[in-house]
């Protein structure tokens, strides 16, 4: 009796060691799946919130560069979305309206792209799946329709000032990113710095743009993320943006300004992501967050900004977005 109680015993605990063993490995591979989805989600909200796209502007300056957020340890996965946007008329506009801006997100073979609307950047390292470093490489390019056409302006004066051409804006980025930082295994935290210049003889000039992001699931059907950016423009961006000449003042009312390059703008925000049909693996999700940026120097100092407009750009989003 003694023999078989001893018998029955063993074979309790190898079943129960089989059955830790087997839900082990099930949340292994859920977390390593539910890894990318989550991220994409947050980062196509970044888009939404960052870039207005098919606005006339870029007030708050382009989103942070988020090559390598993008993991997936068993497949590829694209997400995809639009968005409504509250922001200003013209970079440095104090007067606010609503467009649309779509986007999407995704990774192939662990190389991942961006595009939204007006910018597209792909980092061109292809990423290791779960915790640890990954470094990011790959083009940027972004068309600037900043005052491109003054029908959406309300403010006469800088309607008075004309309508510029539209900037196509080439360039790359560089950066370095860190999964499982602070949270958990999942937390992500990434910086990069991107150049782009003008390419479409607009304004002509270059824009660097330094960034930090910080995306951290909740749980199977949340996440949330921050992120900063700042921007320093050129001579030739600054003047061909937020100089008024003195044959302007005339018809505009605004004072003649000479307008030099420095560091333009600072931006931070956050963003929220829920799922709204089953987790953030697969299927439907809100997105919606809010950016404050602040313009800087010559920038803000712009009879453009300064008399016409507001140093202060706030800009809010919420959308929905599919992930396949």
């Amino acid at each position: 009796m003694q023999g078989r109680n001893t018998t029955n015993a063993k074979q309790r605990l190898t079943g129960h060691k089989r059955r830790r063993r087997c839900y082990a490995k099930e949340t292994i591979s859920y977390r390593s799946t539910a890894l990318h989805p989550i991220y994409l989600a947050s980062a196509l909200l970044g888009l939404f919130v960052a870039a207005p796209v098919l606005a006339q502007s870029a007030p708050t300056a382009t989103p942070p560069d988020i090559g390598g957020v993008a993991e997936d340890a068993d497949g590829d996965s694209i997400t995809i979305g639009a968005g409504g946007v509250y922001l200003p008329d013209y970079e440095g506009s104090d007067d606010y309206r609503f467009t649309a801006a779509p986007g999407a997100i995704g990774s192939y073979k662990g190389f991942s792209f961006t595009l939204a609307g007006n910018r597209f950047s792909a980092d061109l390292i292809p990423n290791a799946s779960g915790p640890g470093v990954d470094f990011q490489l790959g083009p940027v390019a972004v068309v600037n329709f900043n005052r491109s056409s003054i029908k959406g302006i309300d403010d006469a004066r800088v309607r008075a000032l004309g309508e510029l051409d539209t900037a196509i804006e080439l360039g790359g980025f560089v950066g370095i990113g860190k999964t499982g930082v602070f949270t958990s295994d999942y937390d992500r935290l990434s910086v990069s710095v991107s150049y782009r210049k003008d390419v479409a003889g607009a304004h002509e000039g270059g824009i660097w743009q330094p960034s930090i992001n910080y995306l951290t699931p909740l749980s199977r059907k949340a996440a949330i993320g921050l992120f900063a950016s700042a921007e320093h423009a050129d001579d030739d961006y600054a003047a061909y943006y937020f100089t008024v000449r003195p044959a302007q003042t005339l018809s505009s009312g605004l004072p003649a300004y000479a307008a030099r390059g420095g560091w333009k703008n600072y931006t931070v925000g956050a963003l929220a992501t829920v799922a709204l049909t089953g987790d953030l693996l697969h299927g439907l999700k809100l997105v919606g967050g809010v950016t404050y940026a602040r313009l800087l120097n010559d920038f803000g100092d712009s009879p453009v900004t300064r008399v016409a407009g507001s140093r202060s750009q706030w800009l809010g989003a919420v959308g929905l977005a599919w992930t396949f």
